[in-house]
């Protein structure tokens, strides 16, 4: 590492424990595998409540959008094996999963602009 670069700290994202699945894999773009494996996503096709996944490496999958679903608890605890090397997920997009924390009454609810719209939060 050059002296010269300066190396960025992370700040921490806070976003809601009980989001839904496609807003929280929508943001953070990764999948976690039934192996533990951490899969980079390159494409969300959502169709109602179901959605068709495609990876960096190519693998498409259907998924159901639910908040206590396998893929959501464990994007949500960070536990994963290791990452994908087809994928290639960035170290700096790592790094910022790392420095995410899910909290149960702060943070982001990751809604769309015209969701914020008509929220109130009491």
């Amino acid at each position: 590492m050059n002296p010269k670069e300066t190396v960025k700290k992370q700040i921490k994202k806070y976003y809601r424990k009980r989001v839904e699945l496609f807003r929280l894999i929508d943001k953070i773009k990764l999948w976690p595998s039934r192996k533990g494996v951490l899969h980079g996503i390159k494409i969300i096709d959502k169709m109602g409540d179901r959605a068709r996944i495609t990876t960096h490496c190519n693998k498409t999958f259907m998924v159901t959008n639910s908040r206590n679903s396998r893929a959501a608890r464990w994007l949500r605890n960070k536990w994963f094996e290791g990452v994908c090397t087809h994928c290639a997920v960035p170290e700096w997009k790592l790094e910022k999963y790392s420095s995410t924390r899910f909290k149960r009454h702060y943070g982001s609810l990751l809604l769309n602009t015209d969701e914020k719209k008509g929220f109130v939060e009491n």
